[in-house]
């Protein structure tokens, strides 16, 4: 029989028992002391990474406007898509997670257009958020909704997700692209304004942090914190809209016109405060869509495969987004004449009545020169020798001048340094230096050759040539504003010296006018006073460097009004391959489209000669409602001609209407029953080539209208090398084409 356990035994067992009790206990609590203290941050943070949805709010950036408050650049607002595989994963049904997963990649791949392998991957994946796309617009987040409530048996709300973002819009497309810029995925600026100005217009991004379930969605009535974002400050631009959008239609068809390989440049600058009005580069690209090229450049990348494919892609992208106005050096050829008589006038190294002699050639130690007119100008003043772009008589100035002031006035009028615009990627110029001039390099420096500057240094110079001398700062943002308007920061329009005397100043205006009544006269703007000088140029170390010949740069460089000018234009085609490569033939007219297109929109009233008034545009009488007998008889009086077209005994509509001008021999269409107001359509004549009587005559035989543009001052001597509606187009009866008219004779250089 057994015994019971005696008081001692029961002692020892509870002794034992507590023992055991006392080492669990410190045990654990030692271990959740562990836990708890030592590493209590890293499980905390843990289970928050579990229980919390940690989300930024993206901040939008601040808006870009031109001077005149037009939006050119916005936010709007957009979605990011994404997925939640760790709710798809805790599906305890096999066959139910499989068709959730490929439910998911057939609508979404379907949706957005994304590769339905990869979502599919992505939903296999250990992770609470995986982006399926970004920048998501709002038809497309709908599509999405649609989606999930299409399915919702599936309950996919626990699977997709849309996160309100941010997306950079550019209204206007293509309009001053390359000065804008454009931004990433992150919203980051990558070029343009966007990126020079990227610290203002970045927005401080705002949180959002809130309890969620196991699956990843959001839990109702829980815990949430939220952080509003900031939007970024905003832009002013001096750049207007009207003047930017002329630049670029103009220069645009004369790349086009003249066959440029490496595209053109036209830009209006303010000449007292450096404040650019219109940049335009062709070549350039949709700020939506940057990363997509032109048809023909996508024509050229997909005739490559492989690693030539890859880089020339790249090649092709960075070109139409670099900025030709900053970032390209060129040699300026005769418009730097400009600043040779500059710096000669203000050291009275000559004077307005200086006489040189031209007889087609000279020469400077040793080496030979020539004049683009062979047979010489002969005798000739300053003014006269400018307007006749003649080499010889500014390489005798130059060397009159000599190295060390001649130097002098180069690094004063800002040709050794950067211009400082606020635009990404300006380069510097290329010159030889005072110690590394000799006479040789003198004069061809002299006349704008052997050495390189960027447009934009040409129009900061040419300011200074005009404006009294004083040398202003090109610059394309106004103003830094946050979102209640308030001004921030302003451009600065200070001076950053005066170079040349105002009496220099006035005697340069004196010359450039000059030149647009002779050497320039293609660069005439009826009823305004212009002064300019053309240019054009060899593009000498690329054509050594390829054995090349033939690559020239053509420009002009003008300024308007020339008795108190505001505006400095300069139009730069690089490699023109269509016929004629001068500056004043090809550049000029390209100039003075644009600034008959500007001046009046900026409020200058033209002032006609009677030259010109007797080829001024006629206003169309409004002869609706009246009898075919009075409307012919009205018509005819204000040297216009008529057709009319019905059976009617009155008029019962005109083309063109009465708001529209013709010029002398003009045709009105004259309709006088409902039936003859059928449209009519006839055929656009190709006008180019033809002079101005001539394509009057071809004009009404087309029953189209024409308005004429550019020189016209001499009928027999110009010639139509544009037109606004292309030949072969078929328009309806009475539509008037614009038709651009130039000299082809003017020449400034001597080709090899």
């Amino acid at each position: 029989m057994a015994s019971k356990p005696n008081k001692m035994m029961l002692q020892r067992m509870f002794t034992v028992l507590l023992c055991v009790i006392i080492i669990t206990v410190g045990v654990a609590g030692f271990r959740l002391s562990y836990i708890m203290l030592i590493k209590g941050e890293k499980y905390q943070g843990l289970a928050s990474e579990q229980q919390l949805y940690d989300n930024l709010i993206t901040a939008p950036r601040g808006n870009i406007y031109d001077k005149n408050m037009n939006v050119l650049a916005t936010s709007t607002t957009a979605w990011t898509v994404y997925i939640t595989p760790n709710g798809i994963n805790k599906l305890s049904d096999p066959e139910k997670k499989e068709k959730v997963k490929n439910l998911i990649a057939d609508g979404l791949s379907s949706i957005l257009s994304v590769d339905r392998a990869e979502i599919y991957e992505d939903t296999g994946k250990k992770s609470y958020y995986v982006t399926v796309q970004k920048k998501v617009d709002k038809a497309t987040a709908d599509k999405v909704r649609e989606f999930i409530t299409a399915n919702k048996d599936y309950e996919l709300t626990k699977y997709i997700g849309l996160d309100e973002t941010t997306m950079r819009y550019y209204p206007n497309n293509n309009l001053a692209s390359v000065v804008l810029g454009f931004v990433g995925d992150d919203e980051q600026g990558l070029a343009g304004i966007e990126s020079y100005y990227d610290t203002a217009l970045t927005g401080e991004p705002g949180r959002v942090v809130a309890a969620k379930t196991a699956y990843g969605v959001d839990m109702p009535f829980t815990y949430e914190m939220v952080e509003e974002a900031k939007q970024g400050n905003s832009l002013v631009l001096t750049i207007d809209n009207y003047i930017q959008y002329v630049a670029e239609k103009q220069l645009k068809q004369a790349v086009e016109d003249n066959k440029c390989n490496e595209r053109g440049v036209a830009v209006v600058m303010n000449v007292n405060t450096g404040a650019i009005l219109g940049l335009a580069v062709t070549g350039d690209f949709d700020p939506n869509k940057p990363f997509t090229l032109s048809k023909s450049d996508m024509l050229t990348v997909d005739s490559l495969t492989g690693e030539e494919r890859t880089a020339k892609l790249s090649e092709l992208r960075n070109r139409q987004w670099r900025n030709k106005a900053v970032s390209d050096a060129y040699e300026p050829g005769s418009v730097f004449k400009i600043f040779t008589a500059a710096a000669a006038l203000e050291e009275n190294v000559v004077t307005p009545n200086s006489s040189f002699s031209c007889v087609g050639h000279t020469q400077v130690a040793g080496q030979p020169y020539d004049c683009h007119k062979t047979t010489g100008h002969g005798v000739q003043n300053l003014y006269t020798a400018m307007s006749n772009s003649c080499n010889p008589a500014f390489i005798t100035i130059g060397q009159a001048l000599g190295t060390k002031t001649f130097s002098k006035y180069f690094e004063a009028f800002g040709f050794t340094t950067k211009t400082g615009v606020d635009i990404p990627g300006e380069t510097g110029s290329i010159y030889y230096s005072e110690s590394k001039m000799g006479p040789v390099e003198l004069a061809s420096a002299s006349f704008g050759q052997t050495f390189k500057i960027t447009p934009m240094q040409m129009l900061a110079a040419t300011s200074a040539a005009v404006n009294g001398g004083y040398l202003v700062k090109p610059h394309v943002v106004d103003k830094v504003v946050d979102g209640d308007g308030n001004v921030i920061e302003s451009a600065s329009n200070d001076y950053k010296r005066q170079v040349v005397s105002n009496e220099t100043s006035a005697k340069l205006r004196e010359a450039m006018e000059v030149v647009v009544n002779g050497g320039a006269k293609n660069a005439y703007v009826a009823g305004y006073r212009t002064g300019g000088k053309t240019g054009t140029s060899e593009k000498i170390d690329l054509m050594n460097e390829t054995n090349q010949k033939g690559l020239y740069v053509a420009s002009y460089v003008g300024v308007a009004p020339i008795e108190k000018p505001e505006i400095v234009i300069l139009v730069l085609l690089d490699e023109p391959t269509a016929g004629s490569i001068y500056g004043g033939t090809i550049s000029a007219p390209v100039a003075s489209a644009i600034l008959a297109e500007i001046l009046p929109y900026m409020g200058y009233e033209p002032h006609y000669s009677q030259e010109e008034l007797s080829k001024r545009a006629i206003p169309v009488p409004n002869v609706t409602g009246l009898s075919v007998a009075e409307a012919k008889s009205k018509i005819t009086n204000v040297d216009l001609i008529y057709k009319v077209v019905g059976n009617g005994d009155k008029i019962i509509s005109q083309l063109p209407a009465s708001t529209d001008t013709l010029y002398s021999g003009g045709l009105v269409i004259l309709y006088t029953d409902e039936e003859s107001m059928e449209e009519e359509m006839v055929t656009v004549p190709d006008f180019k080539d033809m002079t101005v009587n001539q394509v009057n005559i071809a004009a009404a035989e087309s029953s189209v209208n024409v308005k004429f543009a550019g020189n016209t001052l001499d009928n027999a001597k110009t010639y139509a090398y544009s037109q606004s509606i292309k030949a072969g187009e078929k328009v309806k009866k009475g539509t008037s084409v614009t038709v651009y008219f130039r000299d082809g004779n003017v020449t400034d250089f001597l080709p090899e």
